[in-house]
C-alpha cells in the first residue's frame, strides 16, 4: 500500500495542495490533467527526490523522506522514469542497464538486460552510446532500466509520448502482466486519459492542484464531471438543446428517431477508422466516427 497524506508542495505558489490518495499493491493508476497542475512533482514527491511542503508519504510502513533528510535521494524499491530519463550519455545502452543491477549475480544481469532490451526493442542497438539514441529510443531505455530493478512501485511520467501504438501496446501488455505477477503498484501520468483506457484500473484528474474525482477510465470517459474532463479523455462533442450543455463521444449517436439536423462537411480516413465532420443548426461542430460511410446523414439521435 502506498499512502499520501494531505501532501502539499509549495514554491512561490502551491504546486500541490491537499493530496490524499491510496494505491494498493497489483494495480495501475493513471494520472490526469492538463500542463502544470502538478502530476510530475506528485510523482517526484512519491519517489523522494522532492520534499512536500506538508503531509506525508508512506510507503507499506516505510516513510517516504526527500533529498532533503537523505544523503543519496530516491529509493530502489521506487523507480521513476521521467522526461529528463536518468541516462549514463556516454555509456553504451547494455551499460546503462547493467549498471542498475549490479549487485546481482552476471548471469541474472544477462537475463533481465537480454529481456528488458528485447521488450522495448533496443537489442540491435545494445552497444550504442546513450546520447546517440533518438528522444523516444532513450524512453524506451529508461523504461528497460526502471524494470530490470523489479521495482515495488513504478512511477511513470507521460512514458508512451515516443512510442508508436504497436510498441506502447506491447509495453501496456506486459506492465499488466508484470503487475499482476509481482503484485507492484504501477503510476502512469498522462495528459492524454484516452490512451489509458483499458490499461489503468483508476484515473485520478488533477486540476487546480488537487485531486477532483477518481474513477474508472470507463466513467471518467462517458460519464464527465466536465468539459475539460471529457477533453483529457480524447474527443468529445458538445452541443445545446434545449438551454442544455449536451456532451457526447464520436460514438454516442444513433439514426433511428433522429432528432438532431446536421449538415456533412469533411470526412477524415484513418483506415479503420474514419472521423465525419457535421455542423448543426447553432452552428456547432459534431465529430462522428465509423467504418461506415454517414457522409449522408442529415439528422442524428444522441446515445447518452
Amino acid at each position: 500500500m502506498l499512502e499520501l497524506n494531505n501532501i502539499g508542495v509549495l514554491r512561490d505558489d502551491w504546486v500541490l495542495k491537499d493530496i490524499t490518495l491510496k494505491f494498493s499493491s497489483g494495480s495501475i493508476y493513471g494520472i490526469i490533467g492538463r500542463s502544470g497542475v502538478g502530476k510530475t512533482t506528485l510523482l517526484k514527491v512519491i519517489s523522494g527526490f522532492i520534499d512536500a511542503s506538508r503531509g506525508d508519504t508512506f510507503f507499506n510502513d516505510m516513510k517516504i523522506e526527500g533529498p532533503s533528510n537523505r544523503l543519496v535521494p530516491g529509493y530502489d524499491e521506487i523507480q521513476l522514469v521521467d522526461q529528463d530519463f536518468g541516462l549514463e550519455p556516454y555509456h553504451s545502452v547494455i551499460e546503462n542497464v547493467r549498471e542498475k543491477i549490479l549487485s546481482r549475480k552476471k548471469e541474472e544481469q544477462d537475463e533481465l538486460i537480454e529481456e528488458f532490451l528485447d521488450l522495448v526493442e533496443l537489442t540491435e542497438i545494445k552497444n550504442r552510446k546513450a546520447h546517440l539514441l533518438s528522444g523516444g529510443e532513450k524512453q524506451r531505455l529508461s523504461i528497460a532500466r526502471a524494470l530490470a530493478c523489479e521495482p515495488r512501485v513504478l512511477l511513470l511520467d507521460e512514458p508512451f509520448v515516443h512510442l508508436d501504438q504497436r510498441l506502447r501496446r506491447k509495453i501496456q501488455h506486459y506492465l499488466s502482466e508484470l503487475n499482476q505477477v509481482q503484485k507492484m503498484i504501477t503510476v502512469i501520468v498522462s495528459h492524454d486519459g484516452g490512451e489509458l483506457m483499458g490499461f489503468v484500473d483508476e484515473i485520478i484528474h488533477l486540476e487546480n492542484r488537487e485531486v477532483v474525482r477518481i474513477a474508472t477510465s470507463k466513467e471518467m470517459y462517458y460519464s464527465p464531471n466536465s468539459h475539460s474532463e471529457a477533453d483529457l479523455m480524447g474527443e468529445v462533442n458538445s452541443v445545446k438543446i434545449d438551454g442544455e450543455i449536451i456532451m457526447f463521444r464520436p460514438t454516442e449517436f444513433e439514426l433511428a428517431r433522429a432528432n438532431l439536423p446536421i449538415e456533412f462537411i469533411r470526412s477524415l480516413d484513418l483506415g479503420l477508422l474514419t472521423f465525419f465532420f457535421f455542423k448543426t443548426e447553432n452552428n456547432e461542430e459534431v465529430m462522428l466516427s465509423s467504418n461506415s460511410d454517414l457522409s449522408t446523414l442529415t439528422a442524428i439521435k444522441i446515445r447518452i
